[in-house]
């Protein structure tokens, strides 16, 4: 089983910079201003040869000054019980503050391996300011700077040679594991929905927009399925985004719709299906991922026949791309989730899926010369061949006499049915036509 590392400390001491430097991409997002990660943020770090989790963390208060404050507080005892060996980080430009030592207690009484990872040595002009951190008691103590990896290597040096002599090492296979995105606007339930799949409070959830704030991913093992859920931060129109951390947020969710394989897009019940639901369900579309379209807190909607209405005023707006899974779901009430996850999967494995060449023409041909192209000024338009390219989503190319002439209805005729013929549901197919 992978061994998990977390990184804590107060605020602004430099977890997120760590984070991403250790990683080896920018997944946390850095800011000056304290209190910008919340939830706890999940990555993987590979040092020679060998991997482990690494979580990076909220910065720790004594002092609940606002809502989340507490929630993060949560989250940093919550990664302190799942983790193996702990990274205590603290910023020597300053003096030892009185929450350094209230974290030093915490920790001591943790029967785990602890760090204590000076960091920002690059900024520090006097160095006895190292050697006061010493009170705090820790045995194993390393400098570093974040921002630049002075240091890195030695601790990540340390971190697996105790890790080396343990059962712990992740088997390198082909498997694949779909990586599913929770995405919509602010405020749906997305990360309600990854806390009830996961039956514990994995990320922080509030009332308030712009809650989660980096792209959290999670693996999922449950009910025969396996994938990483991924919760985004809600996408909201540009013109209200009025903070540099929310665009940040904003830029990460689009991101993860770009890195995922299938898109579950969360569509509040009362407020229904909005411009800005159109927009995220093209973004998803535009990039050619799986779609399901989860109508989330369903349990509001008290007549049923109000959900045949809006499963149909749905589909006109999603038009011409209509073939898409829709769940009314309720995390409340459990309610359709693991359905829905489970069609997810189903839809994953379908993107992957390359149709032989000569059972596409036997299936695809007969109903092509069956319901021919019209004629055009008089002339036929004939199409004599077609395949599959060898791309990620499923593109087909059909080799006509006059590609150029062929209509949009025709084109939307052979998209209706090779959906029908080869169960591309949920899946966005673009289909190209070339001359023979």
């Amino acid at each position: 089983m992978t061994k998990i590392v977390s990184i804590v400390g107060r605020s602004n001491v430099g977890k997120s910079t760590l984070f991403n430097r250790l990683i080896g991409y920018k997944k946390s997002i850095v800011n000056s201003k304290s209190g910008v990660t919340r939830d706890r943020n999940y990555g993987f770090c590979n040092w020679n040869g060998i991997d482990f989790c690494l979580i990076d963390t909220g910065g720790y208060t004594n002092k609940f000054n606002n809502i989340f404050d507490n929630k993060i507080c949560e989250q940093f005892f919550f990664a302190l019980e799942e983790s193996d060996l702990i990274l205590f980080l603290v910023d020597p430009s300053n003096q030892i503050l009185e929450i350094d030592y209230e974290i030093s207690k915490i920790l001591h009484k943790l029967k785990k391996t602890i760090y204590l990872v000076i960091n920002k040595i690059d900024l520090l002009k006097k160095k006895e300011n190292i050697s006061e951190f010493f009170k705090l008691g820790f045995s194993k103590k390393y400098c570093i700077s974040s921002i630049n990896g002075a240091g890195t290597g030695e601790l990540l040096d340390s971190i697996v040679s105790i890790f080396k002599n343990t059962d712990f090492f992740v088997k390198k296979t082909n498997q694949f594991i779909p990586k599913l995105a929770i995405v919509g606007r602010p405020n749906v339930g997305k990360s309600t929905l990854i806390n009830t799949l996961l039956k514990k409070n994995q990320n922080i959830v509030s009332n308030i927009s712009g809650t989660t704030r980096d792209s959290l991913e999670v693996f999922y093992k449950q009910f025969g399925i396996e994938c990483i859920l991924v919760d985004t931060a809600g996408i909201r129109k540009k013109k209200k985004i009025k903070e540099n951390i929310e665009f940040y947020s904003v830029m990460r969710a689009i991101k993860s719709i770009k890195n995922s394989d299938v898109c579950l897009l969360l569509i509040d019940s009362i407020s229904g299906m909005e411009s800005q639901d159109l927009n995220i369900f093209k973004i998803i579309e535009n990039n050619n991922k799986g779609i399901i379209l989860l109508i989330n807190k369903c349990d509001l909607i008290k007549n049923k026949f109000l959900e045949k209405i809006f499963q149909k005023k749905i589909k006109k707006i999603i038009a011409p791309f209509k073939d898409v899974p829709i769940f009314f779901t309720s995390s409340y009430k459990k309610k359709n989730l693991i359905k829905s996850l489970k069609t997810a999967i189903k839809i994953a494995f379908k993107l992957k899926l390359k149709i032989k060449t000569s059972l596409l023409n036997k299936i695809m041909l007969p109903i092509i010369n069956k319901y021919p192209h019209p004629l055009i000024n008089g002339k036929p338009i004939t199409i004599k061949y077609c395949s599959q390219l060898p791309t990620y989503n499923p593109q087909f190319i059909f080799f006509s006499n006059s590609p150029n002439l062929i209509k949009k209805s025709y084109k939307r005729f052979i998209e209706k049915q090779l959906r029908e013929k080869f169960n591309f549901t949920g899946i966005p197919i673009k289909i190209l036509f070339r001359l023979k």
